[in-house]
């Protein structure tokens, strides 16, 4: 790659004056449209230095979107084909603490992950491994609630969303500590969606599908993505391994929202979900990455990425979201990209990453203008990474800024805040009965999906222990006779959540459903 230094000069600024006299007729409408190509390509040409202006207000506009969000840090990337036009860290790594955010800071990019994992796939496929291989063909063990589906669910299928899973199935597994093996081999438990016909954003979806892939050519996920991308490219920063960001000297904080200030209360390994959510990296590495899409696989004159396999990631493949009204676009996803049109017509492939408790980060590609634009950050998601490329690429295309990038995009996220669980915002019952003696709850209770959890009274309390070694606690409180309250933690819990607990013993079939749990009917535990 090739990296042009210094900022980019600002294109003159011509101020046309008319004199007053008889007014002329107003020109017809004709808006200036580039029409090189075969017409699926034409769009609205971009406005007249409106790439040397956006780079020149870029720094200003990201400061600004940082100030109003409070979000601590960023660092941002800007390539035009193979040039690297800008890259640069603002603010800090951790609050509290001086080290400032450069351009090799290294963040967890979370869900950015994912067209990065398409990437690494499409550079295996040939050779009678393809798109529409079955996933099952390298996965034993693997299976979906409907057999027909574990027999022709796809990697593509896995890649789009579209295998039917339930959205975010097996996160929760993940929240209480299980590694990626248990919860791949148990999404057969989870209930299905109709096959190829609904989009629900999974995970462990997309996770099993690279993992069949790795399979296949007869390696671990981690070391595939080391060798198909990372070492290729030069991405020496980059890792799908948490320990391995964890050594780096140079890495950013996370940052959790929690009562109107982002802090520093969270750590978040997401190696069992690498492929959908676990890389780090630095804004230089994931330039050459964009280079490499906007080129269709090719980086400094070398094939890396089969054209013919990544190209077709890059475009639809489902509809990702309804546009509700004849007037408005749909969304769109591919494999592992979400993939649209942008106002002026241009195509787009971009992606978003956020862990609630504390990264964000977005990147967008229009390979019509040769443009790429990567933002990532140190706070939970509030819409500041988008916000950031949203702008930066209305300056490019209209030579101004349409719309509140960040209010808007901040809206869109609130729900990511709102608290979990039925009981979250509630008041116990000023009727409230007793529980029983707390003993008649206590002992090990059995759950086929989440396994067993054990219930034992500690002085005065009653505490509950899920997961691998029972290594996600929490405290049972007395709510209302046999139910109680308990606060859920993990990255699906934002602050404020609560959920119920309720116990029916002593008639012959115990059981206990954790509400917080219980989203897909999988929440009951018996004794």
């Amino acid at each position: 790659m090739r990296i042009v230094k210094g900022a980019a000069v600002s294109a003159a600024v011509i101020l046309l004056v008319t004199l007053a006299g008889c007014a002329p007729e107003p020109e017809p409408y004709a808006p200036r449209v580039s029409a090189d190509g075969p017409p699926p390509g034409d769009a609205v040409e971009v406005a007249e230095g409106g790439l040397d202006g956006a780079l020149e207000a870029l720094e200003g506009d990201i400061q600004g979107i940082l100030d109003e969000s409070g979000v601590p840090g960023a660092a941002v990337a800007v390539v035009h084909g193979d040039e690297l036009l800008f890259a640069k860290g603002f603010g800090v790594r951790e609050v509290g603490e001086d080290e400032p955010v450069d351009e090799e800071t290294v963040f967890q990019i979370a869900s950015m992950s994912k067209p990065i994992a398409a990437t690494v796939v499409a550079s295996q496929l040939g050779d009678g491994l393809t798109w529409d291989t079955p996933a099952a063909q390298y996965l034993p063990g693997f299976g979906l609630a409907d057999p027909w589906v574990t027999e022709h669910v796809t990697v593509g299928d896995l890649f789009a969303h579209r295998s039917g899973l339930l959205m975010a199935a097996g996160d929760s597994l993940e929240d209480i500590g299980y590694d990626r093996d248990y919860i791949l081999e148990h999404l057969d438990q989870v209930p299905l969606d109709p096959f190829r016909s609904t989009y629900n954003y999974a995970n462990f979806g997309l996770t099993a599908g690279a993992e069949a892939v790795a399979n296949a050519v007869g390696t671990d996920w981690e070391t595939l993505s080391e060798q198909a991308l990372y070492e290729p490219l030069g991405m020496d920063s980059t890792s799908s391994r948490y320990e391995d960001f964890l050594a780096q000297d140079d890495r950013a904080t996370l940052h959790a929202l929690e009562d109107g200030e982002f802090q520093p209360l969270y750590e978040r390994d997401a190696d069992a979900q690498t492929p959908a959510g676990g890389v780090s990296s630095n804004v230089l590495d994931l330039a050459k990455w964009m280079s490499l899409l906007l080129d269709e696989g090719t980086f400094a004159g070398e094939e890396i990425v089969p054209a013919a396999e990544l190209v077709p990631a890059m475009t639809p493949e489902i509809v990702s979201g309804q546009a509700g009204a004849s007037d408005l676009r749909a969304g769109f996803y591919g494999y592992g990209f979400n993939t649209g049109t942008d106002p002026s017509g241009h195509t787009t492939a971009s992606h978003s990453g956020a862990f609630c408790l504390g990264a964000a980060t977005n990147f967008q590609i229009v390979p019509s203008l040769g443009l790429g634009v990567v933002a990532l950050t140190n706070g939970g998601p509030i819409g500041v990474p988008e916000a950031i490329v949203s702008t930066f690429l209305d300056r490019v295309q209209f030579g101004e800024v349409h719309r509140d990038w960040l209010a808007d995009y901040g809206q869109a996220f609130a729900h990511y805040y709102e608290p979990a669980g039925d009981l979250a915002n509630e008041e116990q019952p000023a009727d409230a009965t007793a529980p029983g003696p707390l003993q008649e709850y206590s002992g090990t209770w059995s759950n086929p999906y989440y396994g067993d959890a054990v219930v034992t009274v500690e002085g005065d309390s009653l505490v509950a222990r899920l997961g691998p070694d029972g290594g996600y606690e929490f405290e049972l409180e007395p709510w209302d006779g046999d139910e109680f309250a308990f606060v859920p933690t993990g990255e699906n819990a934002p602050w404020g959540s609560k959920s119920s607990a309720t116990f029916a013993v002593g008639g012959g079939a115990d059981t206990m459903t954790l509400q917080f749990f219980d989203t897909n009917g999988l929440g009951t535990w018996t004794r």
